[in-house]
């Protein structure tokens, strides 16, 4: 049988209530106590049932963050930061991939919500405002990661994507491109049309005809991207864009791995390629690869404080934090 909290009392000769203040508020147990009731945990392996503890407190010491893609370095990087908040406050994190499946984000939410987190902290894929409002009901805080809450009614931590598009494509036409594809999908996600938008925004608002066509892709993954790349090379030379705007990173270094022909990289001068996120392969790419950065880890982190703060305090208003997002220009877009 495992040890219990009784054995380990037992084992250091000092009463129950001594080996749970040691467990929990170390600073009132003297020197002596502290040291025999940790040789006697030691010992005997216990470990204390925490889920019990927490209902007898009332305060869970878990939150959930359920992120989009966890192959993408940008959500591992959010994570990172949560998860480095979170420390500070003696708090885990509990994590969840949806890998943009409708199913699994509906799992996670409910297994979130099963186990009575402090609050949930979520990159949405599809349309969860009624479970999140449930959720809140039953006083578990929720803080959108990476999506702005258009109708305020849910704290949110994102990027101002719409002015990231604009920067990308708006680098793009300073480098002279004018024909450019931008390379991105599923459309449902709002990241990707938002940083369409901004695109069009600065087509719109250059001095120069400028053409923005749209690359569908199934996913914002390599393998997407090498296959984007592929059906636009299959297209007669004379259609070819002259610069790639790719939702993501993780497409764009698939359009780079497509753009090799005959042994030859037709990026940058034939074809500029600029991502999303500029996430840490960026610059390790055979063509260091244009991105536009997102303060990632700034992002987990400041979504952890506002979940913390909520679930202190429900009455809190909710507040949208955007952060601004920065041009980081390499290789892939030299000016011809």
């Amino acid at each position: 049988m495992p040890a219990s909290i009784r054995d380990v009392a037992l084992r250091a000769g000092v009463s129950v209530g001594t080996v749970s203040n040691v467990l929990n508020r170390p600073d009132e147990v003297s020197a002596d106590s502290v040291d025999r009731v940790s040789r006697a945990i030691e010992e005997l392996g216990y470990v204390r049932n925490d889920a019990a503890r927490k209902l007898r407190a009332g305060v869970s010491t878990t939150i959930g963050f359920v992120v989009l893609d966890g192959q993408n370095p940008f959500y591992t990087d959010v994570v990172r930061g949560a998860e480095d908040e979170a420390t500070k406050h003696g708090i885990a994190i509990l994590y969840g991939n949806t890998d943009e499946d409708h199913s699994r984000e509906r799992m996670y939410i409910d297994l979130f919500e099963e186990q009575q987190v402090r609050g949930l902290l979520i990159a949405p894929y599809g349309d969860v405002t009624a479970r999140l409002r449930r959720l809140r009901q039953r006083g578990i805080a929720t803080v959108l990661v990476d999506r702005f809450s258009g109708d305020g009614a849910f704290s949110s931590v994102s990027v101002d994507n719409i002015m990231g598009g604009r920067l990308a494509v708006e680098h793009l036409i300073d480098g002279g491109r004018r024909r450019i594809a931008f390379v991105g999908g599923p459309f449902d996600l709002r990241q990707v049309t938002d940083r369409l938008a901004g695109a069009r925004v600065a087509a719109e608002n250059a001095g120069a005809p400028v053409e923005v066509e749209v690359v569908a892709t199934e996913a914002m993954t390599v393998d997407e991207g090498v296959a984007a790349g592929a059906r636009i090379l299959a297209r007669p030379r004379r259609d070819w864009p002259d610069a790639l705007f790719a939702a993501n990173d993780l497409l764009a270094l698939g359009l780079l791995q497509s753009l090799v022909v005959d042994g030859r990289m037709l990026a940058p001068d034939q074809i500029a390629v600029i991502g999303f996120d500029d996430i840490p392969f960026a610059a390790a790419a055979a063509v260091p690869l244009s991105s536009i950065r997102q303060p990632s880890r700034m992002i987990g982190r400041t979504a952890l404080r506002i979940v913390l703060e909520e679930a202190s305090d429900p009455e809190n208003i909710a507040r949208q934090t955007v952060f601004q997002p920065e041009l980081v220009v390499r290789e892939s877009t030299r000016a011809r």
